[in-house]
């Protein structure tokens, strides 16, 4: 494990999101879902490409709130650009877990 400082965690800038669509791409190595992701006013809706189809339906997924990384460059996944990394943890059976508030909070709320 590499130590980083305070300073450096503080350039990973992680805010909180609702899902407002999702649909298949077919066209990922990977099975993965097209999300589009609204974060408020400030930083607007933003696309995401998340590998999460083992335990998380379309329907599951819509109005759910998820942590993303909204400050990596932009990233081309087959056709498709990923604008900001969708957080989770992996299960026993190596299933993305996604990462949420446990209450409702403002969307585009950051992380600290």
């Amino acid at each position: 494990m590499t130590l980083i400082s305070f300073d450096d965690f503080q350039k990973t800038d992680i805010r909180v999101g609702t899902i407002i669509e999702v649909d298949p791409f077919p066209e990922a190595r990977k099975p993965a879902w097209k999300l589009k992701i609204d974060f408020g006013p400030d930083i607007g809706l933003k696309k995401s490409s998340a590998q999460i189809t083992d335990l998380y339906t379309s329907v599951d997924l819509i109005g759910r709130q998820v942590a993303c990384v909204v400050n990596l460059a932009p990233r081309q996944i087959g056709p498709f650009i990923s604008e900001v990394l969708t957080l989770g943890f992996y299960d026993t059976q190596k299933n993305v877990v996604l990462i949420e508030p446990e209450r409702q909070v403002p969307n585009g709320s950051r992380l600290f």
